[in-house]
């Protein structure tokens, strides 16, 4: 029997397992500047964490008077995106281990992502992590990204788990609102410090305020094992 019953866990991608805001930003930023805006700022990045990248940039439209179709627009800052992760995107080490600790016991796990499908493919593919997380959705596949549930509930499915026995890894607000809304638990990593206050984060099962520096793969495993229900 495992020591984690029937729990599945689903993980958020972007600032959760891997740090690759950066990488967004930076494609962000080359992307505005092709646009003639050239003062966009790591602080004006930190607003749109959590958010997905179709998303973001139908509000980056109506802020900056963009007049490049969405899509233009999506599939620019997705190339720069690819070849800058690709290059290189940082892997949290406690994070590493954690899969590889709930791996070893067989819990089930998927990637549930505002990223693309190619995005993610190309993280998880660069930087190992596609040997134990095979089950992936993009809010790309469906109808509403976070912080709609559409994207963990689809991942449920596909791992053939109940919603109430999923636990979801978020570092952003819209994350733990969709985890909350899909009926899931959370464990809430924020990667903007200063965003720990959000109401969104209040509805976490775990809060860990100092994000990744507070997060450990045993401490985790130890809450999980700690509130799951005996069987």
């Amino acid at each position: 029997m495992r020591t984690l019953g029937s729990t599945s866990i689903i993980f958020d991608l972007d600032g959760t397992l891997v740090d690759s805001e950066p990488n967004y930003f930076e494609a962000g930023r080359q992307t505005l500047a092709g646009q003639g805006i050239t003062d966009f700022t790591w602080a004006d990045h930190e607003q749109y964490v959590g958010i997905s990248t179709q998303e973001t940039l139908a509000l980056w439209k109506e802020r900056y008077g963009l007049t490049a179709p969405l899509d233009t627009l999506l599939a620019e800052k997705n190339r720069r995106y690819l070849e800058l992760a690709r290059a290189f995107t940082h892997v949290y080490p406690e994070m590493r281990k954690f899969v590889e600790l709930l791996a070893a016991e067989g819990v089930p796990m998927a990637v549930a992502s505002g990223s693309s499908p190619t995005a993610i493919e190309a993280i998880l593919a660069g930087s190992g992590l596609d040997s134990h997380l095979t089950t992936v959705v993009s809010a790309d596949e469906v109808a509403h990204g976070k912080p709609a549930p559409d994207v963990f509930l689809e991942a449920a499915r596909r791992l053939g788990a109940a919603p109430a026995d999923c636990v979801v890894l978020e570092d952003a607000a819209p994350g733990s609102a969709a985890a909350h809304a899909a009926g899931m638990r959370c464990i809430a990593i924020p990667y903007v410090a200063a965003q720990a206050d959000d109401p969104a984060f209040a509805t976490a099962g775990l809060l860990l305020r100092g994000g990744q520096a507070e997060f450990t793969a045993q401490s985790a495993y130890d809450w999980l094992a700690g509130t799951t229900p005996a069987s």
